[in-house]
């Protein structure tokens, strides 16, 4: 897929020529705005993946064009550059919504730097990634475009790396509210402290810090669909005011007493047992009946071995288009390794395998040994007959290897913590929590 642009707003000619071809030297598209309205216009055409903007520019400075930006595509990162002088507000500005400043005069190192840091992907995930060749998955998608035409709340559940924002996204484009936004929030992914607000939004001096109102993600999903994405993780207390939202149709921004009437769909993602997680106590029953309304569960990759080979192929068209080999393919062999893997880190998995296959192969034919898989990988469950499956471990056993596989994990990428959580396809939360319990068993991590 094309790249995004860079949108590049500055008055100065001579500087928006200089950061344009700084840019496109480096290989981005770049899109030139002289001045807040004309970038709002461009914006209104066409969808950029990154803003950077000047802040003393006339009539519109660079702040009013953030404000304005955040309301209008809350999702677009934004860059200001600006003078020392000016770093007080900057800073406050990244409060307001920037993702970062760069201080005049700065080097094109540390503009590109930036750049690659904040841009968007060229790619959103879509239906084009819901590959459906076995009889599994056709009959899912089947019933997932029958439920996207309702106003119902789904729940997806299923392992990490299933694609379940894929499926959200195809529940959306497929609904009557396709032509409003899509907006995802990840609940495990932001501070505890911080996930109240950017959910429902607050008003300015709610608390310190709060220069200014702002609308949460259910605010900015109206007339469309709301994800939130692994919702088990999401705190009990913030639970209960979930719920009253979810049953009322309505919010109240924190630190204000205005009701926000609210037309939005909300889809819901998990990778637990939720049934377990109510058990437990670290989910509200209620508000797990509300959220599943009409439960997706999207089986394991393994469990679906018919869209493995296919999947790869498609995803090797993906990634070798975008590095410019075209013509890469998988041998036979490679192909029946891939078959035969057991893909405990489902789609995710493989589309590293793939990505690192283009990156062993020296020609146009990628061999199993360019798939860098384990020499031996687990048995694909859907191969096991049921009556001769082994038996399950016992409780301890099977713990041990779960403590053993994060260490081992955690080892391998050096201590750092979020890559560890990636590779584990488990959330950063999760991880600490799990830690923190090892900690308390005596285990030296």
């Amino acid at each position: 897929m094309k790249p995004l642009p860079v949108l590049v707003v500055e008055d100065d000619p001579a500087l928006r020529e200089a950061l344009q071809d700084t840019l496109e030297l480096t290989g981005y598209s770049v899109r030139v705005a002289a001045d807040g309205a004309a970038a709002l216009s461009l914006l209104d055409r066409e969808r950029v993946g990154l803003i950077v903007s000047d802040v003393q520019m006339q009539p519109m400075d660079g702040y009013t064009l953030l404000a304005e930006v955040k309301r209008r595509y809350p999702y677009v990162p934004f860059l200001l550059m600006t003078a020392y002088g000016d770093l007080q507000r900057a800073i406050q500005a990244m409060r307001d919504g920037a993702a970062h400043y760069l201080l005049k005069p700065f080097e094109p190192a540390a503009l590109l730097a930036e750049v690659a840091r904040h841009m968007l992907p060229a790619r959103e995930l879509d239906e084009s990634d819901l590959i459906a060749a076995d009889p599994r998955t056709i009959e899912l998608l089947a019933l997932a475009r029958r439920v996207a035409a309702s106003e119902a709340t789904v729940l997806l559940s299923g392992e990490s790396g299933v694609g379940k924002e894929v499926y959200a996204r195809y529940l959306h484009r497929h609904s009557t509210r396709s032509a409003g936004p899509f907006v995802a929030i990840n609940c495990a992914a932001i501070p505890e402290q911080l996930l109240e607000s950017t959910l429902f939004g607050h008003e300015k001096g709610a608390f310190t810090g709060a220069a200014q109102a702002h609308a949460g993600k259910f605010e900015q999903a109206e007339g469309g669909t709301l994800l939130l994405d692994e919702v088990s993780e999401m705190p009990l207390p913030l639970q209960a005011k979930l719920l009253r939202v979810l049953q009322e149709r309505q919010l109240e921004r924190v630190g204000g007493s205005k009701t926000i009437p609210l037309n939005i769909r909300v889809v819901a993602t998990t990778n637990r047992d939720m049934h377990a997680e109510v058990a437990a106590g670290r989910f509200r029953e209620d508000l797990y009946y509300r959220l599943n309304v009409f439960p997706l569960a999207i089986p394991a990759l393994r469990e679906r071995p018919s869209d493995i080979v296919p999947l790869a192929r498609h995803l090797l068209r993906r990634y070798a288009s975008r590095d410019g080999r075209a013509s890469m393919q998988f041998s036979s062999a490679a192909e029946q390794r891939l078959a035969a893997y057991g893909w405990t880190g489902n789609v995710r998995e493989l589309e590293n395998v793939v990505q690192r296959a283009l990156i062993l192969a020296p020609g146009h034919l990628i061999e199993p040994e360019h798939l860098y898989l384990p020499a031996t990988s687990p048995v694909p469950m859907a191969s096991v007959p049921v009556e001769t499956a082994p038996p399950p471990e016992d409780d301890a056993d099977i713990r041990t290897l779960e403590k053993r596989h994060i260490l081992e994990t955690l080892a391998a990428v050096n201590g750092v913590r979020k890559l560890a959580a990636e590779r584990l396809g488990i959330s950063e939360r999760t991880l600490r929590y799990k830690l923190q319990q090892f900690r308390e068993e005596g285990e030296d991590v």
